[in-house]
C-alpha cells in the first residue's frame, strides 16, 4: 500500500504508524487492566506501572522478528506485550496459574517466552546487560545477523553489572542494543539526584562505540531512529546504546500517578503521553478517524478482557510443582531420607596417559569442543600466551580462535555472558580465576543462572560450566585467594557442584558437567594443579554426577572428603592403620547431587563418620551431611556423626598459621581416634 501524503510529510508509512499505535493501545488496556484489577482486590501480586513508556517497545516491535531476542526488567511488561508474549499466558503467570508462559513459577517479575524471543526478565536492576552480551556472543559466532536489546531504566545506569556489559560488548563489537528507557526516575530517587551526569550516551562513547539519544515519546522520530541502529546493529557494526527519553507517569510500583511529579509537572507529563498523544497525531494526519481508533481500541480491550478471564479461570500452581525445574531431573534435588541410587562408572580398561590436573582439564576442554561446536570457553587470560594462569588453556586459542575467548577483568560481564548463551543453546565454560572472586558474580550465578530453569517453568534452561580454582594449603596467598566457597554456592538451588581430587575426576567430571543441562561448577584445588600426576583416561571419558567413590575401604570409621584433604584424609588413614584403626576414606567427587546412598552404605558398615573438609567448619557441607547421618543411622551408630573443617578465620597468609587452621593429616588422625576411642 501506498503511504498518503500526510504519511510522507510524517516521514513514516501510515500502516506503520497505525500499527505502533494499536501497540501501543494494547500495552495501555493491559496497564489499565492490571491496574483495576489491583484496585478492586481481583489480583493480588506485585506490579511495576509503566504508564508513559509504552511508545518505546511500541515502535520496536515492526522493526524485529520473534528470533531477535530482548531481555526486559520488572517494569517491561510493556516491552513483554509488544514482543508478542501471548496475553492469556501473561495473565495467567502473573496471577500464579499453571496455564502462565512459566507454569506460574516466574510470576510478573520474571517472564520468559522463547516462542517470542522475550528470553528473561531480571528483577535485579542492571542484571540483564551482561546476559545479554551472552545472547549477542552466541549469534554473532553462529553468524545468524539477529539482533538482541535489553531493556532497562536510567537508574540501571549505576550498576556495575552494566558498565561491565557494556565494556565487553564494545570490545567483542556484539550486535547488542543497551536500551536505557530514561523515565527520569530511578525507582524513588529523580535525576539529578543520584547522578552528575547530564545524559548518558558519554558513557557508551567512552567505552568506543554509539551513543545515541532518542525521544522516547515520539513515535515517528523514535521509529525512524531505532530503525537505522537496527539495521546497523544487524550489519555487524558493533554494539549501540540507546538513550529512549520520556517520564514515568505512575508510582515506582502500585496504582495511580507518581507522586514524585507536582502538579505542573504531573500535567505537562501527561500532554506528552504517547499514548493518547500519537491518537491525537493520527487523527490530525488525516491517518485515521476517531471511530476506527475507537474500534482499535475496543478490540485491544477486548483481548485484554479475555485474557483477564483466561488468567483468573486457570488453577492456581500448585505445591506439586515445589520441587520440580529446579533440576533437569528432580531426584538431584536433596530431601531428607532419599537415596537415590547412581550407578558408578564402568571400570575404564582403555588407553591412558599420565597428566597433571591442569593437563586434564586442558584434555576435557579440548574434547568436549571436538564434540559440540557450542563448546566455547571464556575467562581472563585465558588467550595464547599466556594460556590461563594456570595453563589450562596453554595453545587451545592457536587451535580453536575465537571458541577461546579471553574477557575483560570482570566477572559479572564473564557470567552473564555464559549464561545467555547457554539460554540459546551453546555449551560455555567460563573460568572465575580464583573461588574467592566468586563474590563479585554471586547475583549472576545464583539469581539467574541458578534460577532461570525454575522462574521459567522449563521454558529455558542454562547448561553452562563455571571452572573456578581453590586455594589453600600452600600457604602464601592469604585470604583473599585461599577460600573454598562451596557452602556458600551448595545453598543455592539450581546449581550443580563438583571438587574433584585427582587429575582423572578432574577430567570426567568436567565433561560430564559440560554435557549437563543444568549449570555446573567445577572446583579445582591449586595444590593439585600441578602436584599430583597420574594415568588419566584418553578420549570421551564422564564420571556420572551424584556418585561418590570408595579411595580406601575400611571397618572402623567412614573418613567422608572430597577435593585436596582426600589426599590427607588417605595420609592420615596410613597413620591411623598403624594404631589398628581402620579407616575408609570416602571421596564425594560431587558435591551436588549428593550420594546419600553410598555415604549412608559406607557409615552402616562402620558404624562412625568424619566428614572433613577445608572450608570453614561453622555452617560447612560437613555440618549438613553429619546431620542427616545421624537423624537417618542414630540407632546404629557407634559414635555420632562429626565434621571437621578449617578453623572460623580467613585463610592465613603465614603457611605456619594456615598448615594449624585447616585440617592436615596429623589433626585428621588426631580427631579420628577422640572418636574411635
Amino acid at each position: 500500500m501506498e503511504p498518503d501524503p500526510m504519511a510522507q510529510d510524517l516521514d513514516i508509512n501510515h500502516d506503520t504508524l497505525r500499527e505502533i499505535y494499536r501497540q501501543m493501545s494494547r500495552i495501555h488496556e493491559v496497564d489499565k487492566a492490571i491496574q483495576a484489577g489491583l484496585s478492586s482486590g481481583k489480583f493480588m501480586f506485585t506490579y511495576w506501572p509503566l504508564t508513559g513508556q509504552e511508545c518505546i517497545p511500541a515502535a520496536i516491535a515492526p522493526l524485529v522478528t520473534a528470533e531477535d531476542s530482548m531481555i526486559t526488567i520488572y517494569r517491561g511488561i510493556h516491552d513483554q506485550v509488544a514482543k508478542g508474549v501471548p496475553l492469556k499466558g501473561l495473565f495467567a503467570e502473573a496471577l500464579g496459574r499453571v496455564d502462565g508462559v512459566n507454569k506460574g513459577k516466574g510470576g510478573s517479575p520474571h517472564i520468559s517466552d522463547p516462542s517470542s524471543g522475550s528470553m528473561l526478565t531480571t528483577a535485579i536492576v542492571g542484571a540483564g546487560a551482561p546476559i545479554a552480551n551472552g545472547i549477542a556472543l552466541a549469534n554473532k559466532m553462529r553468524g545468524t545477523g539477529k539482533v538482541t536489546i535489553v531493556n532497562f531504566g536510567d537508574g540501571a545506569t549505576s550498576i556495575g553489572a552494566v558498565h561491565e556489559a557494556m565494556n565487553l560488548a564494545g570490545a567483542w563489537k556484539l550486535p547488542v542494543i543497551f536500551m536505557c528507557q530514561n523515565n527520569q526516575i530511578g525507582e524513588y530517587t529523580p535525576i539529578p539526584e543520584y547522578t552528575a551526569s547530564e545524559g548518558f550516551t558519554a558513557r557508551a562513547e567512552a567505552l568506543g562505540f554509539r551513543g545515541i539519544t532518542l525521544d522516547g515519546n515520539d513515535p515517528v522520530a523514535f521509529y525512524n531512529g531505532m530503525k537505522e541502529i537496527i539495521e546497523s546493529v544487524r550489519n555487524g557494526d558493533g554494539p549501540v546504546f540507546v538513550e529512549a527519553m520520556t517520564l514515568r507517569l505512575g508510582p515506582h510500583a502500585g496504582v495511580g500517578w507518581s507522586h514524585l511529579l507536582n502538579k505542573e509537572e504531573l500535567a505537562a507529563a501527561k500532554e506528552a503521553w504517547p499514548v493518547p498523544a500519537t491518537r491525537k497525531l493520527l487523527i490530525e494526519a488525516g491517518i485515521c478517524t476517531e471511530e476506527e481508533l475507537d474500534a482499535m481500541d475496543k478490540a485491544n480491550a477486548e483481548e485484554v478482557k479475555e485474557a483477564v478471564e483466561f488468567g483468573l479461570a486457570s488453577e492456581v500452581t500448585g505445591e506439586d510443582e515445589m520441587l520440580l525445574d529446579v533440576y533437569g531431573d528432580p531426584d538431584v534435588v536433596p530431601v531428607r531420607g532419599q537415596r537415590t541410587q547412581r550407578a558408578a562408572e564402568p571400570e575404564f580398561t582403555g588407553e591412558t596417559k599420565e597428566m597433571a590436573m591442569f593437563e586434564a582439564v586442558q584434555d576435557a576442554l579440548d574434547l568436549s569442543m571436538q564434540l559440540d561446536d557450542n563448546v566455547y570457553c571464556l575467562g581472563e587470560d585465558i588467550g595464547d600466551d599466556p594460556g590461563g594462569v594456570f595453563k589450562c588453556f596453554k595453545g587451545m586459542q592457536s587451535k580453536w580462535g575465537e571458541r577461546i575467548r579471553p574477557t575483560p577483568i570482570a566477572e559479572q560481564a564473564i557470567i552473564g555472558c555464559a549464561t545467555g548463551s547457554a539460554l540459546v543453546g551453546m555449551r560455555p565454560v567460563a573460568e572465575i580465576m580464583f573461588a574467592d572472586f566468586v563474590g563479585v558474580c554471586m547475583d549472576q550465578i545464583t539469581n539467574h543462572a541458578a534460577k532461570q530453569r525454575y522462574m521459567s517453568g522449563a521454558t529455558t534452561h542454562v547448561p553452562m560450566t563455571v571452572r573456578m580454582i581453590a586455594g589453600g594449603g600452600i600457604g602464601g596467598f592469604g585470604a583473599q585467594h585461599s577460600q573454598s566457597t562451596e557452602a556458600m554456592l551448595l545453598h543455592q538451588p539450581g546449581l550443580k557442584i563438583v571438587y574433584p581430587s585427582t587429575p582423572t575426576e578432574a577430567k570426567g567430571l568436567l565433561m560430564s558437567c559440560i554435557f549437563d543441562d543444568d549449570p555446573c561448577i567445577q572446583m579445582e584445588s591449586m595444590m593439585l594443579t600441578y602436584a599430583l600426576k597420574e594415568e588419566v583416561p584418553v578420549g570421551d571419558y564422564r564420571i556420572p554426577l551424584g556418585v561418590a567413590k570408595v579411595k580406601r575401604p575400611g571397618t572402623d570409621i567412614t573418613l567422608i572428603t572430597y577435593g585436596w584433604q582426600v589426599m590427607q584424609c588417605l595420609m592420615a588413614a596410613e597413620e591411623l592403620a598403624k594404631d589398628g584403626i581402620s579407616c575408609e576414606v570416602l571421596d564425594l567427587r560431587t558435591l551436588l547431587p549428593l550420594d546419600y546412598d553410598r555415604i549412608l552404605a559406607s557409615v552402616e558398615k562402620t558404624g562412625r563418620a568424619l566428614v572433613v573438609h577445608a572450608a570453614v567448619e561453622f555452617c560447612g557441607l560437613g555440618a549438613e551431611i553429619a546431620s542427616t547421618i545421624n537423624e537417618t543411622l542414630f540407632g546404629q551408630l557407634k559414635a555420632p556423626a562429626s565434621r571437621f573443617g578449617a578453623a572460623y578465620a580467613p585463610i592465613a597468609y603465614s603457611k605456619t598459621i594456615e598448615t594449624a587452621q585447616v585440617p592436615n593429616v596429623g589433626s585428621i588422625a588426631a580427631r579420628v581416634r577422640d572418636i574411635v576411642k
